[in-house]
């Protein structure tokens, strides 16, 4: 399993609390967040990582050419700000499966990426999304489904009593997904996602595994917390 994790973002919310870091590079409990993704993509098998990185990337650089993980670590630049469509472009290029999953940086979601990747297989779909159901939230839109899993549309942001989100961890066919020739920086919400939804291609795959997006100091404290149980 090759995996893409998206680790250039700037984390303009969190420099009051974290400084000038990266944002994939935040300390939570002495080590950064990045840490901890990739003990979680090692515990879901995963043979290689591709850090798509952009903001101050040889923090990064240099943090990991003093871990020994067991998988292969490459690294695509982002020379100036692509989007999260572009940065996921320049890395699946760089891939050699046919499907590769796609992590956020400052997102934790504990799915099962071999069920899911089975889900994703099973289904032809191009593009998987793992979905996380949430109670009275503001922060996420929803995405919607059918009976069959298959995506039919995205809600903006805006108070949920409950509904589905996007968790933040995709499993794109590479092929289906290079033929869209995206523009060089897009977003990869709004420009792919959104904009192809009613063709039927992407599926939603739910989990109900924790989920936290440090993106906000509220929940960046939350995950010195939670990380003290779940990563041991």
């Amino acid at each position: 399993m090759e995996a893409i994790v998206l680790a250039g973002g700037l984390g303009t919310r969190l420099q009051g609390v974290i400084g000038a870091f990266p944002k994939c590079m935040a300390p939570v409990n002495g080590r950064p967040f990045l840490a901890y993704l990739l003990e979680y993509l090692d515990e879901q098998k995963c043979t290689r990582v591709i850090l798509s990185l952009g903001y101050k990337n040889k923090v990064v650089t240099d943090w990991l050419e003093e871990q020994d993980y067991m998988f292969e670590i490459d690294c695509v630049i982002e020379e100036e700000p692509l989007g999260t469509g572009g940065g996921i472009l320049a890395a699946v290029e760089e891939a050699a499966t046919d499907d590769v999953t796609v992590v956020n940086g400052d997102t934790m979601f504990i799915a099962n990426l071999a069920q899911m990747m089975k889900f994703h297989s099973e289904n032809k779909s191009e593009t998987t999304l793992a979905l996380k159901k949430m109670q009275q939230f503001d922060r996420y839109g929803i995405v919607n489904t059918n009976e069959k899993g298959i995506i039919t549309s995205f809600e903006e942001k805006r108070f949920c009593e409950e509904g589905m989100i996007n968790g933040g961890i995709y499993m794109i066919n590479r092929e289906a997904f290079l033929k869209r020739n995206l523009p060089y920086k897009c977003s990869f919400e709004k420009e792919y996602l959104e904009r192809h939804v009613n063709d039927k291609k992407f599926f939603g795959f739910e989990s109900d595994g924790y989920f936290i997006d440090i993106g906000v100091p509220t929940d960046y404290e939350s995950a010195q917390n939670d990380f003290k149980t779940l990563f041991k």
